[in-house]
Order: C-alpha cells, then sequence, then structure tokens
C-alpha cells in the first residue's frame, strides 16, 4: 500500500537523524497524563510511538487525501443561503479517516485525549498531510488553535474545549483579518465589549479567515477602545452560532477544499483567553509563529509531491529517442528540486526542533519554579531568552524559504511537463496554484524577511553560526566545505556592519539580500552534520555550499555597495 512517510528516504533519515530522546524524555516528564488510556513504556516505546503515527498519516495521505485532492480542488465547499458553510462530502471524508486514527489531538496532552507528539513531529505529519492535499492540511495544520488554548485559557476553557479537537469533535480557526487590517494587526476594530452582566460579545467583521466555519473560533478583538494600537486588543474564544454569519466564501486562486471566509458578528458571545491586553502582544505572536513553522511545513509538503510528478514525466516522457531526463536542462531542473527541498527540510525541521527545547525549558521554569534555587533559574531564564530570540529569527526564515522554493519547484514542474503540465490532465498546474498562497498568509515573505533581520542584524545570527562552526568532521572534505562557510560568515558580518552604519532605511532595503544570505550559510552547516551520518548527504551539502558561495559573496557586495538608486529614483523609474 502506498504510505507518504515509508516512501520517502529523507524523511525516514531525518527522522532517525535527530536526538528524540531529549525531546520525548521532557515531553513526557512535562505534560500532564491524567487518567489517559495510553501510556508509553518507556522512551524507545515513546520514539517507536511517534513512528507509527507517522506511518498512520502517511497511509491516509496516500490512500485518502491525495486521492480526494483532485475533486475536491474541482468542486470546493459549498456557503448556504443561512450563513454556514458545507464542507465538501470528501473534505469531511480526510476529517473522518483521521479522527478515527485519532489523528486530531496531535500535541495536545494526554490528559485531554491528545497524542503529546513534538512540534517536531507534528512538523513531519503537517509536511505528508499536504503533500495529499496543499489544501487540506489547512484544517489539518489549524490544530495549533488547541495549542493556543492549552498554553492560555482558563483550566475550564482548556477543559471543555481541548478533549473536543481531540476527538475530532471540532474544528478551529484564526479569527484575526480584517478588511482593512491585513497584516497590520495592530488596526483591527472588531470591538468586544463587557456587558453589565459580566460577559463579552463580539461586534465587526473579519476577513480571509480560513476555516472561519469551524466550531471554534479564536478572535483578536478590541476590548479597551480607546487604545488605538496593539495594547488595547484581547483574544477571545468563542463557538460557531447564528451569531456568527458566513457573509462569503472567497473565490480563490488554490486550496479550494480551505474554505476562506468572511465572518460577521453581530453580539457574539465570547469568553477571554488570559488577560485582557495582552491579546496581540503575547497570545497571538504565539499563535502565528507557530502557523508560520506550518506552512513552511506546507510548503514542503506540497513541492515534495510536485517535484516526484516532475522526477516521473521527466523518466518515463520520450522525445528525440530518449527519456528527457537525459537532456541536461531538464536534469538540471529536477536534481534542482530534489536539493532545494533537502534544504527546505534542513531549516523548517531544525526550526521545529529548537521550538520543542524552547517549549520544554520554559515548561521546567514554570513547573519546578519552587525547587529551582536562583543559580538554576537564572540559567532556565537566560536559556529561554535565547531560545526566544533565536526562534523570532529562524521561524520566519523557514516560512520564507519553505514557500519561496515551493513556489519555484511547482513553477519548474510545469515547465518540466511542458504542454501537459499547462493542462488539468496532472496535478502539476494545482501544484502551483496551491503553492502560491504560501509567501502571502501568515504574513507576507516581505514580512518574514522583516521579522528575520532583526535577528540578523542584532547578534543572535553570528552568535548561532559561531557556535555551528565548533563541530569538526572526520572527513576531510566536509572540513574543506566548512572553511567555505566560515568564509561567507566573514562576508556577512562585514555586510551587517555596513547596513547598520547606513541605519534603518537601507537595512530594510537590503534585507532581503542579507537574509537569503545568512540561510544559505545556515543550511550549509545543517547539511554538513547530516552529511556526517549519510554518504549521499555529502552530495547533496557540496552541490549546495559549492553553488551558493559565489551567491553570498554577490548579495553581501551588494549590501555594501550602498545602492539606494531604486528607493531615490522611485518616481523617475516608475513613470512611463
Amino acid at each position: 500500500m502506498p504510505n507518504f512517510f515509508n516512501d520517502n528516504s529523507d524523511l525516514k533519515f531525518l527522522f532517525d537523524y535527530f536526538d528524540l530522546r531529549e525531546i520525548a524524555e521532557l515531553q513526557e516528564r512535562l505534560t500532564p497524563n491524567g487518567d489517559a488510556d495510553y501510556l508509553p513504556d518507556n522512551i524507545d516505546d515513546m520514539i517507536d510511538n511517534y513512528k507509527r503515527i507517522l506511518e498512520v498519516v502517511g497511509e491516509i495521505s496516500a490512500e485518502t487525501i491525495a486521492v480526494n485532492a483532485d475533486q475536491i480542488d474541482a468542486e470546493g465547499n459549498t456557503h448556504n443561503t443561512d450563513g454556514t458553510v458545507t464542507l465538501h462530502p470528501l473534505v469531511q471524508q480526510n476529517l473522518d479517516r483521521l479522527t478515527q486514527a485519532d489523528m486530531m489531538g496531535f500535541t495536545l496532552p494526554r490528559k485531554y485525549g491528545g497524542l503529546n507528539c513534538p512540534i517536531l513531529i507534528y512538523t513531519m505529519a503537517t509536511e505528508i498531510v499536504a503533500r495529499g492535499d496543499c489544501s487540506f492540511m489547512n484544517m489539518f495544520g489549524l490544530q495549533g488553535i488547541a495549542d493556543t488554548i492549552y498554553a492560555f485559557a482558563s483550566e475550564e476553557i482548556k477543559d471543555e474545549i481541548l478533549p473536543k479537537f481531540a476527538a475530532g469533535k471540532v474544528t478551529g480557526a484564526m479569527v484575526l483579518t480584517e478588511p482593512d487590517a491585513g497584516s497590520d494587526l495592530q488596526a483591527v476594530q472588531l470591538k468586544a465589549d463587557l456587558t453589565s452582566d459580566g460577559t463579552w460579545v463580539l461586534n465587526g467583521v473579519k476577513r480571509f479567515i480560513t476555516n472561519g466555519c469551524g466550531e471554534i473560533l479564536l478572535v483578536l478583538a478590541r476590548s479597551e477602545h480607546e487604545i488605538k494600537d496593539g495594547r488595547g486588543l484581547s483574544l477571545f474564544i468563542t463557538e460557531r452560532s447564528p451569531a456568527v454569519k458566513v457573509r462569503c466564501l472567497e473565490k480563490k486562486l488554490g486550496i479550494h477544499g480551505s474554505p476562506t471566509c468572511e465572518l460577521v458578528f453581530n453580539n457574539t458571545p465570547a469568553r477571554l483567553i488570559g488577560e485582557r491586553q495582552r491579546g496581540l502582544i503575547t497570545y497571538v505572536l504565539a499563535l502565528m509563529n507557530g502557523a508560520r513553522l506550518g506552512i513552511a511545513a506546507q510548503s514542503l509538503g506540497v513541492a515534495e509531491a510536485a517535484y516526484r510528478l516532475a522526477r516521473e514525466y521527466a523518466h518515463t516522457r520520450e522525445q528525440f529517442g530518449a527519456a528527457i531526463e537525459r537532456l541536461a536542462p531538464v536534469a538540471e531542473l529536477v536534481a534542482n528540486m530534489a536539493i532545494q527541498i533537502e534544504t527546505m527540510r534542513a531549516l523548517t525541521y531544525e526550526t521545529a526542533r529548537v521550538c520543542d527545547i524552547e517549549n520544554n525549558t520554559n515548561r521546567l521554569l514554570e513547573i519546578n519554579h519552587e525547587s529551582l534555587n536562583e543559580t538554576e533559574k537564572k540559567e532556565l531564564k537566560q536559556r529561554s531568552r535565547t531560545l526566544k530570540r533565536l526562534n523570532a529569527m529562524l521561524t520566519p526564515m523557514s516560512k520564507y524559504y519553505g514557500a519561496e522554493n515551493a513556489i519555484k519547484i511547482t513553477n519548474d514542474t510545469v515547465q518540466v511537463l511542458g504542454g501537459s503540465g499547462y493542462l488539468k490532465d496532472y496535478p502539476a498546474e494545482r501544484y502551483l496554484r496551491d503553492a502560491r498562497i504560501t509567501s502571502i498568509y501568515e504574513g507576507t515573505s516581505q514580512l518574514q524577511i522583516v521579522a528575520a533581520i532583526r535577528g540578523v542584524t542584532s547578534g543572535v545570527y553570528i552568535e548561532y553560526i559561531t557556535q555551528l562552526e565548533q563541530k569538526n568532521f572526520d572527513d576531510q572534505k566536509l572540513n574543506d566545505l566548512k572553511s567555505t562557510l566560515i568564509k561567507g560568515r566573514e562576508e556577512i558580518k562585514s555586510a551587517i556592519e555596513y547596513a547598520k552604519s547606513r541605519g534603518g532605511i537601507y537595512i530594510e532595503l537590503i534585507a532581503r539580500r542579507l537574509v537569503d544570505a545568512a540561510i544559505a550559510i545556515l543550511i550549509g552547516h545543517y547539511l554538513l552534520a547530516q552529511a556526517n551520518k549519510n554518504d549521499r548527504k555529502k552530495i547533496i551539502a557540496e552541490t549546495f555550499i559549492t553553488r551558493n558561495e559565489s551567491q553570498v559573496i554577490m548579495n553581501c557586495s551588494q549590501v555594501k555597495s550602498g545602492n539606494t538608486q531604486v528607493v531615490d529614483q522611485y518616481k523617475i523609474i516608475t513613470t512611463n
């Protein structure tokens, strides 16, 4: 039987490559089990359980989700006249299969019926689901709503809502964006009013809400009407009811199976999550970081699906008496796809691993606070701050790099298939349409660059890279490649110093070039570490590092050129 985990050798390699023991041990020790039906016997049992979970997701994705994808894309979901939405029957079938397999409480503690999986395992599962259907991944990926409830809601709300998520009885939505407040969430205007009886009601409109027809809605709203910026926003939970109408389903280029809704709130009852005024500053930022990592995994999944189609077509399609993969330009396209996917995976999964370490560090601080001495508390707090800064850089890097490469890979797949790729006879055109959204939602690529450049220029990046440079290898070729990366880091450091000397506007202008160079060196180190355990990875690492050596130099040279002509002469350039 087909299985999207078992047939992916790189995914299986990385499962064994990462040290899951430390993550699994802390994950089990620091999360509540309650009266759970199943508990692992030991850490080895837990890691084996992770693999079995991924195999189940791989089977469902291959046998059900991927099979249903074309019909769902063609027919979409249904907007009803009463302001509700009926999911396509095959979307519901996908949800039912995952629910029957107990795969809808992925990262929730067993206390609530969840699987208690680390973020790294959830990220792998998200990629697998997205390979089956990029649009359905949004339904699966919105389990992050439950994580936010677990992290910040009251015990009463958690006990009521989280078992429903784990049992697959509800799906959720992040209800953030408004018609006049897209990426600028500080401009959110939907009102939250505290009534005389102590309950909250919501009034206003939200737009571009993925799965806005879900049963559980986390809504960002202005609770402090007199405060106009992000400090006036709080986070609320409400449930699907007649007081929330879906005004319309957006007509989109792609991801047709994912209902994107415009919502109207009319005196909608709601409950506060956490504390007032921390909705954007604390809760939504945490929610969006998880969502952005999910989009990086989604990008991986659709890129993997497209690459496999291109590889198979190049192998079987004959022109001029031979398979087209024997034509050097086609071979280069397909080989580049394979390399880029493995670099996307390296960055995304390493980011997920660091997220797990940060989460577990914070749990250690919270749970063991009373038993820790002052030195231990200080050390853990410092580690938590360091990891938070590192994740604030790695997460937008992963989302940006993954999305941009997914778009390129799916576009190149259409090119490999030629005229056939432009037709609906093959899913290539669907992959391209679906991938295009990844660089837009949960923050555009430009916003990810703005977020990532802070870490690059603040010292977080150089400190992290310097740590990675301490690793030595028995293979001299790997050490030589590391020397190339060290030279690249020196170029980046020089470029950072120049950019900072020019000030904020200049940094914004050259941010993409600096972030691109930084990502290339970062991934190079990840690939070298992988190559130390896998001979095939040596080829991937050498190809990627040597190819990007000149690109890093070029990007840094452009940063240090001081050229601001496109901004200075914008009006002249754009006038014809």
